[in-house]
């Protein structure tokens, strides 16, 4: 697959597609929220935001535009009104990237969009692992009538590569049934990162699509998401971690559920970025 380089780019995600190991692009897509939409915007959002920040991290010493090679894909058209199709193009692009020996790192939109990228990893990677940081368990049969949501996004993972290969951290909201059938078939730390040491040494030389859902923060930290959740992680707590897991081989990854419309002021916006920003360094330069 060749691509052009978008002409809004990502401040620091310059490179050109044959010169890039990742490959960022943005899934609009938030048709089965169920509280506040407009995680759709995200990446848009972050993309014209990122001016404000600076390409250099004081946190790992490195800088994005010298010490990454990312290149950005722009936004996905998908189908706001059809969930499967969508799924498909999200799935189909991914494939393509996987096929081009790129990582495809997308920014949501709900968390849904995550199952369109897993099926293309899983495909490539059947041994893959899943590590997800999260408020919510995501692991509900189905969530108003439907199989395919925000909040069942993992149960159809589950489906796909089955017991004992997912991890979860953070979690602190779920119905019972669905924490119940967790107990059975998943990993899950309530409220923090405790443990996630172990988890990595244990999945060292697995392959790991880590999926990082913005409302494992605090809402005093990040209000501007879909569905925010009291007494989430600090900021450092979340950036550190993303930090740990970046060493592993990650062969997928997603940012998912920032609504810039639920945070007016614009900071929720510029905690993703900068997140955004030590996760590509950490990633870059392993």
């Amino acid at each position: 697959m060749k691509l052009n380089r978008n002409i809004e780019t990502f401040l620091g995600c310059e490179k050109e597609y044959d010169n890039a190991n990742i490959v960022l692009f943005g899934a609009p897509f938030d048709s089965t929220a169920s509280y506040r939409p407009g995680t759709r915007f995200a990446a848009k959002t972050m993309r014209s935001e990122s001016y404000n920040m600076e390409t250099y991290s004081p946190y790992l010493d490195k800088d994005l535009a010298e010490d990454s090679a990312v290149f950005d894909g722009g936004e996905l058209e998908l189908s706001l009104g059809d969930t499967q199709k969508t799924l498909r193009i999200i799935y189909e692009y991914t494939k393509n990237l996987l096929f081009d020996h790129k990582l495809p790192f997308m920014i949501g939109g709900e968390h849904l969009v995550t199952l369109g990228a897993f099926k293309a990893v899983a495909e490539k990677y059947p041994d893959v692992h899943i590590i997800h940081f999260d408020a919510h368990a995501d692991l509900r049969n189905e969530f108003l009538g439907t199989p395919f949501s925000h909040a069942t996004v993992l149960h159809r993972c589950h489906d796909i590569i089955g017991d004992g290969r997912i991890f979860q951290f953070g979690i602190r909201s779920g119905e019972k049934a669905e924490m119940l059938w967790g107990n059975e078939h998943v990993y899950t730390r309530k409220f923090d990162f405790i443990g996630l040491d172990e988890i990595i040494t244990k999945l060292a030389d697995k392959p790991i699509y880590f999926t990082v859902d913005l409302d494992v923060l605090d809402p005093a930290v990040l209000p501007g998401t879909g569905t925010p959740e009291a007494g989430g992680v600090s900021f450092n707590e979340l950036r550190t971690a993303m930090q740990k897991v970046a060493a592993l081989n990650i062969v997928g990854t997603d940012m998912v559920e920032l609504s810039p419309p639920c945070d007016l002021s614009g900071m929720s916006t510029t905690v993703a970025l900068k997140l955004l920003r030590e996760y590509l360094l950490a990633l870059s330069t392993k």
